[in-house]
């Protein structure tokens, strides 16, 4: 299929940067470029700032009610384009068509429900100190939300922002990876489809490093919403802190899975194996190490080795492709450089490694035995398809280990035992814990982490809370 160039969405227009200057665009499966993506200019964010600030202005009217049918009414049309999208996320970001579908069918699911929470920013009535005063607290947006998201989910992450944005009677200028920009522009497009005030939502590509510190120094933006590495976390927080901006972080993860010798290995074996791998492991939530008990540990390690060696890499557009490659070579540099490091530590590696080759960002399902905790692979974020498998003897140690890192988004535990559960529900320090199954990242549930894993939550209630303030009215009536 053709790939088109992409443009920024600024007051309801879609147009190039005010320079004329663009990016290229690379498909990861070949390295071929394939497109290119417009960088937008300081002029043309005071632009996007400005037609946001109209857009909130004529927004925040919008009753929840019709906020909702309006959202309603995108999700739909992300249903309706499943096809037409889906590919150009497998052309710039390279996971299979079947996970890129996935993607916009979870951005419909999540646009959906946060319409339906549209109409519950409930308020609160106090009793007051006398009859003749009438006191309350409402819920109000903050205004102009900036929303940075990455290229590993490029329509689900923006979607996250957007949806939430939206419900909560914001407008937001989003900033999607310049990476992956026509899925973005494509998702962004069902929005604007669907009726939105002109300027409520807006997309830009470009430098991200002048992007975020315009948009966050903006008096006129209100609350920053990233999604990214800590590092650059850290960074824009502090930039945040500077203005006294509402910030939502969700940040780099390194989590472990504890598999306790109790447990429905086969399960467990499942479900692991296909959580690390989705989407080449590129994922914050992906299950990194995985610490099983002694006694299981030969038949979850042979259990992985076979769920990798199983995967078929390739090209995403290909039928048969069930692994796609990471998304640029800088991912294939760090984790061959990662791996490397802990073979030469004692790690055994038991299948996977760089795949060789050079058409392409690929690198083979990945499986590491027994590494030290000193490899770098044990406290940096690999952020592709390499599982850790390593022992234990005593629960105690493996939540020890658990809780070593200050990477604290997602963890995971497999037990049939009552008293193990319980440990590992009390025990493991985490913004989001799931034991026996996968219940992350619903539309309806929480999603942040703590520690150096961010703050705030993107998923739940608590997401349309993040982009709203609690205003307090307090009324004396006046006699008549």
């Amino acid at each position: 299929m053709d790939y088109p160039n992409t443009g920024l969405l600024i007051a309801g227009q879609w147009r190039g940067a005010s320079s004329g200057e663009t990016l290229d665009v690379r498909n990861p499966a070949t390295g071929a470029v394939i497109g290119t993506v417009a960088k937008a200019t300081s002029e043309d964010l005071d632009e996007a700032v400005a037609a946001a600030g109209r857009g909130f202005a004529a927004w925040r009217r919008v009753s929840g009610f019709d906020r909702a049918v309006i959202l309603r009414r995108a999700a739909q049309l992300l249903r309706d384009r499943v096809e037409a999208i889906a590919p150009l996320i497998t052309l710039e970001q390279g996971k299979p068509l079947k996970e890129a579908r996935g993607e916009i069918l979870f951005a419909a699911e999540v646009t959906d429900w946060f319409a339906d929470e549209a109409r519950r920013t409930y308020g609160r009535l106090i009793p007051s100190r006398g009859p003749d005063i009438a006191a309350q607290a409402v819920l109000e947006p903050l205004g102009i939300v900036a929303g940075l998201t990455p290229w590993n989910y490029p329509a689900g992450q923006a979607v996250r922002k957007i949806a939430v944005a939206l419900a909560a009677g914001c407008s937001i200028i989003v900033k999607v990876a310049e990476e992956t920009p026509a899925s973005a522009a494509a998702t962004v497009a069902a929005f604007v489809d669907a009726g939105l005030p002109e300027g409520a939502l807006q997309l830009v590509f470009g430098a991200p490093a002048m992007i975020s510190q315009h948009l966050i120094a903006h008096p006129d933006v209100r609350c920053i919403s990233f999604t990214g590495s800590t590092a650059v976390g850290r960074q824009l927080t502090g930039l945040a802190g500077q203005h006294l901006k509402r910030c939502v972080m969700e940040l780099g993860g390194h989590a472990p899975a504890i598999v306790c010798a109790d447990a429905d290995l086969k399960a467990a074996i499942a479900n692991l194996a296909a959580d690390k791998f989705h989407n080449a492991g590129q994922a914050c939530i992906s299950p990194t190490r995985l610490l099983v008990e002694t006694e299981a540990h030969g038949a979850v390690v042979a259990g992985f080795v076979a769920a990798a060696e199983a995967i078929q890499l390739g090209d995403g557009l290909e039928a048969h492709t069930t692994m796609g490659p990471l998304a640029n070579a800088r991912r294939v540099a760090a984790l061959t450089s990662l791996v490397e490091d802990a073979v030469a530590q004692g790690a055994q590696l038991a299948t996977g490694g760089p795949s060789g080759d050079n058409h392409g960002y690929f690198f083979k399902p990945t499986v590491l035995v027994d590494v030290p905790v000193t490899a770098r692979i044990m406290n940096e974020e690999p952020f592709g398809p390499v599982a850790i498998i390593n022992r234990f003897t005593e629960l105690n140690e493996a939540i020890a280990e658990a809780n070593r890192l200050p990477y604290a988004l997602a963890a995971y535990g497999y037990s049939t035992s009552a008293a193990s559960i319980e440990a590992m529900r009390q025990g493991v320090r985490s913004g989001m814990l799931s034991i026996n199954h996968n219940g992350l990242g619903y539309p309806e549930v929480p999603f942040g982490g703590i520690h150096d894993s961010g703050f705030g939550d993107e998923g739940g209630i608590e997401a349309l809370r993040e982009m709203m303030y609690t205003r307090f009215v307090s009324v004396r009536s006046v006699p008549a």
